[in-house]
Parts: structure tokens; C-alpha cells; sequence
């Protein structure tokens, strides 16, 4: 089921085209990846559907009908830009959001002080933000984005400045709250990520989508018929009618050769004309990363 969508989107500022008839749909209880360079219109497409700024054209879908003003309390939002008031204290900014959001004062201190006490910076409740690592200030805008458990997660950049233990931390909660039915929208650069934990994405490029679908169909579609085979040799045996070297690397007590096999050849064909002229270790098709798909879509950057 498609819990958000984008139809045909339109965002023009004065001679800027930001988006061109965008058309996105976010599967419900999903992560889905928003991938793009900087510029491609990713977060103009993120305002609009959090109701900072309206589209000029095109629709706005929200679990089936179109968005309305109350389903911001639905929304939480991680911006790449934090803005949190650095000389206001860490929980007392913290309880006057999470109430701008419909939560109660006492309702927003009691989940707050849940989230403080597993992220383990209960400590800092009463100090100001600013006397926090820009990692603690991280977690507390992580909290104050979850604790009125909206429908919708968006996040933005959101492993922006965290050191590689605090970043697994933010993956694996991200990862539970997709496992309690949320929907999760994740904007970023870091192409590993999206392989980690992205369900589908879209790719826009130039105010447009170039490319989008569940990732391991995206990554198979991309693939360029080229295999590693590792054998025991240092001379692969090949039939030039199948295939051709394309490189060669001296593994441990092996030799690794990269070959790409003639489109029309089955997988089994080549593996079949292998096997009895060399003694194979291992023989493993290349499947593109997501950051080798990113940069052949968007190469002009």
C-alpha cells in the first residue's frame, strides 16, 4: 500500500525550475531512500510534503487522500539544518516542541525522559544545548523528531556529525521503528546506508526523477555482465566467443580475473565452459553498488 505519493509536481522560485513534474510514491511501513546531489530539488520535495511551502501544480497524496493542514501533527521531521535555540535549556525546548506537535507538557516530559534515559543523556536535561557535543545535540533533535510517534519519519542527512558508534545507534532505532509500522523517509548522500536500510528509492536529478524502484531490483537492473572468478592458476581459460579478461589481481595462493561475459550467454553457459579447463575457487557476478549507480546517473556533478 502506498502511504505517501506525489503526483506531477511543480516548484518554480522566480527562474529556478526546482522540481519538474515529480511524481513519487512512499510504500506505507517502508524505508525509503530520497536520493539526489546537491540541488537536485530533494529538499524543496521534503517542504512540500511537510506544508512549509505548497507545490505550483501537482498533488499531494497522504495515506490515500490528499494532504491536509493536520496532518503536519502526523509528520516528524529531522531537517538536515538543525534549529534547536542553543541558549534555551536541553529539556525544557525539548517539552515545548514535542507540545507544538499536540502532546500534553506532562505527557511530552514523560516520553521525553524515556528517550533521554535510552540514549543515555538524561544527565543533560537541564544544561543548554550549547554546552552539548554536536553529537548529543544530534540525539536530543533525533528525540524531539520521534517522541509524538507520528505516522510519517523523515529524516534528513540524519547521520550528519555522529562518530560511527552513535551512527549504528540512530540505524538500529531507525530500523525499530520501522519494525513498529512506521513509514520512513530517509534523505542522504551516504550510498552504504541506503544499501543497509532502504526498502525502494527515488533518484532525482535536475528538478526531476531519473531512476527508482526497490533497491536490490535497482542494483540487478544496473548490472554489466561482468563476474569474478578466482581460481587456483595464475592463466584463466577462457572462449573468446563467451567472454573476455578485463583484469587480472593476485589473490592468496589464487589468482582473481574480471571478465564480461557477451550479453546473449547464460550465467551457466560461461560458468559450464570454465569448469573443465580450470580449477575455480569462486565465481561471483558483480552486482553495482548504489553508489557506482548514483554517480553513472548523475556523473556531470
Amino acid at each position: 500500500m502506498i502511504f505517501l505519493e506525489t503526483k506531477d509536481v511543480v516548484k518554480q522560485y522566480s527562474a529556478h525550475l526546482a522540481l519538474d513534474k515529480v511524481s513519487i510514491r512512499v510504500p506505507e511501513k517502508k524505508i525509503f531512500g530520497l536520493l539526489g546531489p546537491n540541488g537536485a530539488g530533494k529538499t524543496t520535495w521534503i517542504r512540500i510534503v511537510n506544508r512549509i511551502t505548497a507545490p505550483d501544480s501537482g498533488e499531494v497524496l497522504f495515506d490515500g487522500r490528499p494532504l491536509q493542514a493536520n496532518d503536519v501533527f502526523k509528520i516528524g521531521y529531522l531537517p538536515e539544518e538543525r534549529g534547536l535555540y542553543r541558549k534555551m535549556k536541553v529539556g525544557e525546548q525539548a517539552v515545548y516542541l514535542a507540545q507544538l506537535k499536540g502532546l500534553s507538557a506532562r505527557e511530552a516530559e514523560k516520553r521525553l525522559k524515556n528517550w533521554f534515559d535510552k540514549f543515555e543523556i538524561e544527565k543533560w536535561w537541564n544544561k543548554k544545548l550549547e554546552e552539548l557535543s554536536k553529537g548529543m545535540q544530534q540525539k536530543v533533535q533525533f528525540i524531539i523528531t520521534v517522541v509524538h510517534d507520528p505516522e510519517l519519519l523523515i529524516f534528513d542527512e540524519p547521520f550528519s556529525g555522529f562518530d560511527p558508534v552513535n551512527t549504528e545507534l540512530l540505524k538500529k532505532e531507525i530500523l525499530d521503528l520501522k519494525k513498529a509500522g512506521k513509514t520512513i523517509i530517509f534523505s542522504t548522500h551516504n550510498m552504504a546506508s541506503v544499501e543497509e536500510i532502504c526498502d525502494e528509492i527515488a533518484l532525482i536529478d535536475r528538478s526531476q526523477v531519473v531512476l527508482s524502484g526497490n533497491v536490490e531490483e535497482v542494483r540487478s537492473r544496473h548490472k554489466n555482465h561482468t563476474f569474478k572468478v578466482e581460481i587456483t592458476g595464475d592463466r584463466l581459460l577462457t572462449d573468446a566467443n563467451l567472454c573476455k579478461i578485463i583484469e587480472q589481481q593476485k589473490g592468496y595462493h589464487t589468482h582473481i580475473f574480471r571478465v564480461k561475459k557477451l550479453q546473449e550467454v547464460s550465467n551457466s553457459e560461461l560458468l559450464s565452459a570454465l569448469l573443465p579447463h580450470n580449477e575455480i575457487v569462486s565465481f561471483e557476478e558483480e552486482i553495482p553498488s548504489m553508489k557506482e549507480i548514483f554517480i553513472q546517473k548523475v556523473g556531470h556533478e
